[in-house]
């Protein structure tokens, strides 16, 4: 059951991860135009707003295939001689920190989710189940304060399903950890 729940989660973050990889072209476009548009035309009111949420958006669905590829910044003074075992025992307990911290993140990214789709409450979890069954509607929803006024939801729900790939993720390192201490050999643990 480990094994197929540690397949599932890095093939979809992999997939994912190999497609948010080519975003930075999109906001090297979105910054260029910005500054062809102030250079030789009226400035656009938009560029540097979507550049922001692009860049938001690269950063946090990148995040889960940059902690399956190990390329997370990392000390390797004394880690890197340890032995396997030694190494999956250090990441089982440190993950356990990163799941809480992963989890006050999504929980307050739902909130602030739940906030700007015009929810005044402070159960959000009930608001977006209520959301799902028909008996809670979208309020009056929060738009940024620039000139432009886009609406932050799409942004902020975007940030929400990062930190729970980002979730998954930290819970399939650690389940290819309990498969290492276990014994046995597992294909993209770390070594």
């Amino acid at each position: 059951m480990l094994r197929a729940f540690i397949r599932i989660v890095d093939a979809v973050n992999y997939r994912l991860g190999r497609i948010v990889m080519y975003g930075i072209f999109a906001m090297v476009g979105i910054l260029l135009w910005s500054s062809i548009s102030k250079t030789f035309f009226l400035p656009s009111l938009w560029t540097l707003e979507v550049a922001q949420f692009a860049m938001v958006a690269y950063y946090v669905l990148g995040g889960p295939y940059a902690m399956q590829m190990g390329s997370n910044v990392r000390m390797d003074l004394f880690y890197g001689e340890w032995s396997i075992r030694r190494k999956a025992w250090f990441d089982a307990f440190t993950v356990l920190l990163l799941l809480f911290y992963l989890g006050v993140l999504l929980y307050g990214g739902l909130g602030s989710t739940a906030y700007s789709l015009g929810y005044w409450g402070d159960e959000p979890l009930s608001f977006f189940a209520g959301l799902a069954t028909g008996s809670e509607e979208v309020g009056r929803m929060e738009r940024s304060p620039t000139a432009w006024r886009p609406f932050l939801w799409p942004i902020k729900a975007i940030m929400c399903l990062g930190f729970m790939l980002m979730l998954l993720q930290a819970l399939s390192e650690l389940a290819k950890d309990i498969l290492v201490l276990r014994g046995e050999t597992v294909e993209g643990a770390k070594t």
